[in-house]
Order: C-alpha cells, then structure tokens, then sequence
C-alpha cells in the first residue's frame, strides 16, 4: 500500500540534533584544514607554538639518571650558573633519530650543557638508541611516567629549551632540529641566553 500525499500537507523538518550529526564533523574537518593550512604557510615555524613558561624559572627537576649508562641523572639546580639545553627524547620517536645529528654537533660547543629527558621509553630501547647513534648528552634523566616532562609544557618529542645562567626558560623549540632551523633559529636564541639577554 502507498502512501498518498494529501495537497498541501509538507514534510516534518529534520531535527536539530540530526543536522548537527550531519554538520560536525564537517565543521571540524574544516577547522583543522584552517589549523593546517596556516601552519604550512608558517613553514613550519616552531617558534610560533606559545610556551607560558618562557622568562620563567625552569620547573624543579630531578630525575634518575639512564640505568646501564655513565652519565648522571638530572637536577635542575645545576642549571644554575651555564646555559643549558634542556631536550625532551625517546627511542621510539623518530623525529628524534633526525635531529640527533645537530644534537651531535651542540655538544661541541663548549660554552652550553646539554641535558637529555628521555620520555616514557624503556631503558634497553633509550640505550640501544644512544648506542647506535652516539650519546651528546652530558646528563640523562628519566622520566619513565611523563610527568617531569607535563611540568616543562611539553606537547610531543622531540622538544628542546634554551635555559639561561639564571635557570630561566629563554627559549622552546617544538619539533626536530634541523639544519636550517640550528642556524636560524637555535644558534641564535643560544647567543642570547649566553649573552645573557
């Protein structure tokens, strides 16, 4: 049996909660395209990512160091009095097996500290990766739960901070180093912190 329309009868509209079903994940789709876009436009420009840590002094830190390697722990008070480079890694990150290189060649500056948190890997895995691609850290601390690393802002690894004499952020970095962004971006926030600007 079909159904008859009667003259002048009309549809019931759609409900709201439908349409919004509809809608959502298309306006979110969007929003992200926009977040995208914007960031590619930006070329990829780090800097731009807000840190409210910055100017402030770094989070009390002090963490035990990678078991099975010869380097100390981590305690933020001996930041204090040399410009230290704070970088947030993990074997299972490869970002971090492509910027190690650049790390390499930071440890040869004589003039800053660089320190390692190695973030929520497993000791075998953290060794295993310092091993095969060389150890630039004269500190690894482990932050095996990931909360040291949420007291420092971080979004993701790799990330790596300036920190000044003073034990205040100067600078964060999201992302991997690069040899372009070493050059144009690190060296330089470096130079101010050791300027103590």
């Amino acid at each position: 049996m079909s159904e008859t329309k009667v003259p002048g009868e009309t549809k019931p509209p759609r409900s709201i909660g439908r349409r919004l079903a509809i809608l959502a994940p298309a306006a979110i789709f969007a929003a992200l395209a926009v977040i995208f876009i914007i960031r590619l436009e930006q070329g990829g420009n780090s800097s731009l990512i807000p840190s409210a840590l910055i100017d402030r002094p770094v989070p009390v830190t002090v963490l035990p160091p990678l078991a099975g390697l010869d380097r100390p722990g981590i305690d933020s008070a001996d930041f204090l009095g040399k410009v230290t480079l704070v970088n947030i890694w993990a074997s299972w990150c490869g970002p971090c097996r492509e910027e190690h290189p650049f790390l390499e060649q930071l440890a040869t500056d004589k003039r800053i500290n660089l320190v390692g948190i190695n973030y929520k890997d497993q000791p075998t895995n953290a060794r295993a990766f310092l091993g095969q691609l060389g150890n630039p850290y004269a500190a690894v601390g482990v932050d095996e739960k990931g909360r040291s690393s949420i007291d420092w802002g971080v979004y993701g690894v790799p990330e790596t901070f300036v920190v000044g004499r003073d034990g205040t952020i100067r600078y964060k970095f999201v992302g991997p180093l690069s040899a372009e962004s070493l050059e144009k971006v690190m060296m330089p926030e470096i130079e101010k912190a050791l300027a103590g600007s």
